[in-house]
């Protein structure tokens, strides 16, 4: 039996109601056996070699400081550079290897990750500051890309055979999507199972080589995948796992001549620091590197006076404060037309004193940020608002032996305070009056970045000059502006929030590959 009649169609990976007492016991289990193993050391993967090094990651857990989640062993350039030969001689079968049999990898891994899904959801809980949903979420959405580069290959394989191309008398024409070599992965740490899960594999199915470098904040749950691409029989040093320092290894990396592409998703400066170096030719180097950039967001939601009221305040509330702010698609601003503001934001800040802080593994709705600089940062930019508008909600630390931070907003806020025009990833929002819907849209558009958006509005005519004018790689109407379902919303941004690549969408995987043109004399 074929590849294609073994598997089903794509649909999203269902989340987990945790409502239901037995969800949350299995939880609570998975978190209970995930801390037998706080304490261990994690080693580099390169090949078929297991690489425990004296320096190392120590990884904290957010929501208690006195917890170490393991230690990380740690690369230097010697070791980056054992993984790139590594690579490059893996890259000489992989890349030969049948798409469907490339794509039978993924399809394993989404198999099993599912069956333990709670265990790999816990160690985000401990390792990253996640409450369940969220966790549950992350590991749904890393099943789903899986799942759907998975079949997005075989498609593309198809295609290789069937592109109808424009006939010419007395020729047989057909085009091949081919891999590129060896490419770099640096994943962020706030999604660190699906971001990282996908961009490996979408690299890794497309006939490519590469060298994971997670961030350091979340490095053991990039190793759980990793393990699990070994356990379900990936060859050899198809994928490299060496964790280490971005201005050590990730330059080193991003600048070696060797380097085919770069995946990126993180911040607006590291990515355009990674862009710069990418585009310098190295010594020896014969190609232009391909650079794959997702980096920062300053979204927000527009409300209008025919909206639903209810509905756009929990929208924006959720979609500020889901798992602390600290997601690039954070609807961080809030643009309300005045007949109806004082309304909105009354709504907002009632939500939002209702939320509960506390320790992640306890499932309260708002845990900790990510680590000591983050925090830092954050009451830093919580106390500029208090300069540029009215505080209406939060302001400042939460109780706890944590990085938490207490669910911010200013209201009041001119479209051009720091709070409204730079990242601050994390809980604080701050919302603004327009005078109407229009003026709504610009103070919106007023942003180097342009990653997610959401329009509220009962207008047709409204809706429809929102889609035509709102500048963002992905738009909602009537609904939040956080989460992108694989398949059924691509995801990427405009301008500084990067190369718009889609991911999870249905040209995603062209990026990791080349068209070459075959043409034949009959």
């Amino acid at each position: 039996m074929g590849l294609y009649a073994r598997i089903t169609p794509f649909a999203n990976e269902p989340l987990t109601d945790f409502t239901q007492e037995h969800h949350r016991k299995a939880m609570e289990a998975a978190i209970a056996q995930v801390k037998t193993g706080f304490g261990r050391q994690y080693p580099l993967l390169i090949g078929s070699e297991r690489i425990v090094t004296e320096d190392h990651i120590v990884s904290i857990n957010p929501g208690n400081l006195d917890e170490v989640v393991g230690y990380v062993s740690k690369a230097d350039v010697g070791l980056a550079e054992k993984a790139m030969q590594t690579a490059l001689a893996a890259f000489e079968s992989w890349r030969k290897t049948p798409a469907r049999e490339r794509a039978e990898y993924l399809l394993q891994a989404a198999k099993r990750m599912r069956e333990r899904k709670h265990l790999f959801s816990a160690v985000m809980v401990l390792e990253s500051g996640k409450n369940y949903a969220e966790a549950d979420a992350d590991t749904a959405e890393a099943i789903d890309f899986m799942e759907f580069y998975a079949r997005e290959m075989m498609r593309l394989e198809g295609i290789n055979e069937t592109l109808p191309l424009t006939a010419v008398l007395g020729e047989v024409n057909k085009v091949n999507y081919i891999p590129l070599g060896v490419g770099v992965i640096l994943p962020p740490w706030n999604f660190p199972n699906a971001i990282c899960t996908g961009m490996t594999c979408a690299a890794i199915v497309t006939g490519n080589t590469v060298l994971l470098k997670p961030s350091s904040q979340s490095a053991i749950v990039a190793y759980h995948f990793a393990e699990l691409m070994k356990e379900v029989g990936l060859p050899d040093g198809v994928l490299n796992f060496i964790p280490g320092s971005g201005a050590e290894i990730g330059d080193y990396l991003t600048s070696h001549p060797r380097t085919r592409f770069v995946s990126f998703t993180g911040s607006k400066e590291v990515g355009l620091h990674i862009n710069a170096l990418a585009a310098q030719t190295a010594e020896g180097q014969i190609w232009i590197k391909r650079v794959i950039a997702e980096m920062g967001g300053k979204d927000g939601i527009v409300v209008d006076e025919t909206a639903d009221l209810d509905a756009a305040a929990q929208a924006i509330v959720t979609s500020a404060f889901g798992y602390q702010g600290q997601k690039c698609s954070a609807g961080s601003r809030a643009f309300i037309v005045e007949a109806v503001y004082d309304q909105v934001v009354e709504k907002a800040a009632a939500l939002t004193q209702k939320l509960e802080i506390g320790l992640p593994e306890r499932n309260y709705r708002i845990g900790p940020v990510i680590d000591q600089s983050s925090y830092t940062r954050i009451l830093r930019y919580i106390d500029i608002g208090k300069t540029e508008g009215k505080l209406i909600a939060g302001g400042g630390k939460a109780a706890g032996n944590g990085y938490y931070i207490e669910p911010t907003i200013f209201a009041d806020v001119d479209g051009k305070a720091r709070i409204m025009q730079e990242e601050i990833f994390g809980p604080v929002l701050a919302m603004g009056k327009a005078k109407d819907y229009k003026e709504a849209i610009a103070l919106f558009n007023d942003t180097e970045y342009g990653l997610t958006g959401s329009f509220f509005s009962a207008d047709e005519g409204r809706i429809a000059e929102a889609l035509e004018e709102m500048h963002c790689g992905n738009l909602y109407i009537n609904r939040k502006c956080t989460g992108a379902l694989v398949g059924a919303h691509p995801f990427g941004g405009f301008n500084m929030s990067g190369t718009d690549s889609k991911a999870g969408g249905y040209d995603y995987l062209l990026l990791f590959t080349q068209a070459k043109a075959l043409s034949r004399k009959l």
